[in-house]
Parts: structure tokens; sequence; C-alpha cells
């Protein structure tokens, strides 16, 4: 059955409100305009997705965008991710992928938008794996600062840690150092900050959809097993992978063992995860915002950063810059054209 169309030049003039009543949810309308190529349904098409609240003219502002860059522009959904979310908006686009989604961080850093290029996108209808990063991702602090505060350290283990999430210090190195801040910490602090995690808001929420569709969760942390395992009991994951943080029974000691997750351990999780349970590249989602999660969203079929460091949104496949994780629902949904 052949789709709707929608003149471009409606698109391009319509606010989002005055669209939800031009599009019907979750049904793609073909654009008409004297340019589109002939045989569109003979490329694979690249995805532009806007998303977020009160978009206003930003859907006319970019499909008129998307005009002026190289590829074309062949059809339009408007669709719900989830009852809670507002409906978002995607564009389908035969063009090159990469250079696209350089133009569109510029535009969506410039116009204070969301927005992102996906290619072949992970399926939620499908099962999957997510793998988080913990701190200020599945969780809203960074647990070593926390245990720092704790200590009257707060100061000069945060400036540490700062810089390493931004990408300016080497992870293991400036971990070993932070780390030697916390000796003679009692141990029963660090147990009452355990037990009272805040998480990231949304975050249950994307727990719970992908739960119910088969997918595998997990965490790969720079941060802490005690602090992982409460947020695998808090959300249900199906395994954690961070740090041992060594203690004498009572307080602790300023060192940890084994092997860091640092960057190539949180990576090489995620794929030796993906193997063991016999998916496609395609079908693995990762998150986080620092940039020791760069490598492990670079392996993923679909990589965001969440609320990330300058450096992670820059140069991450995708983003959420603003609101709820639940949008990373808007990621996994797009509807079959």
């Amino acid at each position: 059955m052949s789709q709707p169309n929608i003149a471009f030049s409606t698109l391009a003039q319509q606010d989002d409100l005055s669209l939800s009543n031009l599009l019907s949810l979750n049904l793609w309308y073909d654009i008409d305009h004297s340019s589109l190529v002939a045989d569109k349904e003979a490329q694979t098409p690249t995805y532009v997705l806007l998303f977020g609240f009160q978009l206003g003219m930003q859907v006319a502002n970019l499909a008129q965008q998307l005009q002026l860059w190289p590829g074309q522009v062949s059809a339009v959904c408007r669709f719900e991710a989830h009852s809670d979310l507002p409906p978002a908006f995607v564009f389908s686009v035969h063009g090159e992928a990469a250079e696209l989604a350089q133009q569109l961080k510029q535009y969506g850093a410039d116009n204070g938008v969301q927005c992102a290029v996906l290619v072949n996108p992970p399926k939620l209808s499908e099962p999957g794996l997510l793998v988080m990063d913990m701190d200020s991702t599945a969780i809203t602090i960074e647990c070593i600062d926390e245990i720092a505060r704790l200590g009257g350290v707060y100061d000069e283990v945060a400036a540490v840690t700062a810089q390493a999430m931004a990408g300016k210090l080497e992870f293991s190195a400036s971990l070993r150092q932070r780390v030697a801040k916390l000796e003679g910490i009692p141990l029963k602090l660090v147990a009452e900050l355990q037990n009272q995690l805040p998480l990231m808001p949304g975050i249950e929420q994307v727990c719970e959809v992908l739960r119910e569709h088969k997918w595998h969760l997990a965490i790969a942390s720079g941060g802490f097993v005690p602090f992982a395992a409460h947020v695998q009991q808090l959300l249900n994951l199906d395994r954690i992978h961070a740090n041992t943080l060594d203690d004498d029974g009572e307080v602790l000691v300023g060192t940890v063992s084994g092997k860091i997750v640092d960057a190539d351990e949180k990576a090489r999780f995620l794929c030796a995860y993906r193997d063991e349970l016999g998916l496609a590249k395609a079908q693995t989602l990762a998150i986080g915002d620092g940039a020791n999660d760069l490598l492990m969203l670079h392996q993923a079929g679909l990589g965001v950063a969440v609320h990330g460091k300058a450096k992670v949104v820059a140069e991450a496949p995708a983003a959420i810059t603003a609101g709820s994780l639940a949008q990373l629902l808007y990621f996994l949904t797009i509807p079959a054209r």
C-alpha cells in the first residue's frame, strides 16, 4: 500500500502542534518535492531524529536545513516512543551519514535542540543489550566524590574526577590517585552512602521497558562494586562490572585491586557480553557521560552520551543533553517504513 504524502512547503511552515494535526502517529509520509530521487527505496535510508519537549518551529527549521545539506529528504514520521514522552519526529534521508552527523551536531548545538543521525538503529522489538556507565549516568552522583566528601577531601578528589571525565587525565592513574585519598574512611559511612544512591530520572522506566522486550541490562563502571551491586538490585540488572575498593574490614585502605575498569575494559566487557548472548552488534546500546565511556559508545550498535561532558557529546554517535533518560526509547522505536 502506498504511503500518504505531505508537501515539503507544508512541512517547512508548520510548528509541531500544527503538524500533530496533519501527521498521524507512527505513520510515514512521503515528502513531495521535485528534487527527490526516483529510486529512493533502493537506497539505505539514514534517519534524522528530532526529539524533546516544546519543539515549536524546530521541525520546520530542520526540514529546511536538511534541504541545504547533501542528501535528499524522502519521508517524515511523527511517532510515540512511550505514553509518558511527547511525540518525536524522524526524517528519512538518503545521503552520506557521517557528513550529515557532523552537520547535525553543530545544528543541534547552535539551536539548543536534541537531534541525532541514526543508521540501522537497535530495535526495541528484538532482544538486545544495554550496557550503561553508573556514576552520573545510571545515578546522579559520582560515588568517589561523595565518599571523599565523607572523609573531608571532596575538593581534592572532585577536581581530579572532573579532569578524568573530561579526558584530560588518564583514567587508571587518576583513579589510583583519588582512591589513595580515601584511606581511613569508615566502611559504615560508605554503606550509608551506598543505601542512598539517587537514580537518574528516567532510567527505571528505560530498564523496565527493555526488560519487557527481552533485553539484557548491565553496568560497566569505573566506580566500585558495592555501589554497582546496589544499583543492580534497584534496576534488576543482569550483570555488573566495576572496580574493587580495598578495605581492612573497618576502613578503606586507599587502594583498588584487580584489573581496573577503564575505557578499554568497558569496551571489552560490552563486546564479550554481546558475543556470549549471541547478539548482533546492531542490537547493542551503550550509554555514558565521561571520556572513559567513548570507546564503549563506539563499540555498541548505538552509543549515546547522556548529560555528557563536552568532549563526549562532541564525539559520541548520539546524545541526550537535557531531560529524562526515558528519551533513550526514541532511539529504539523508530517505526519501520
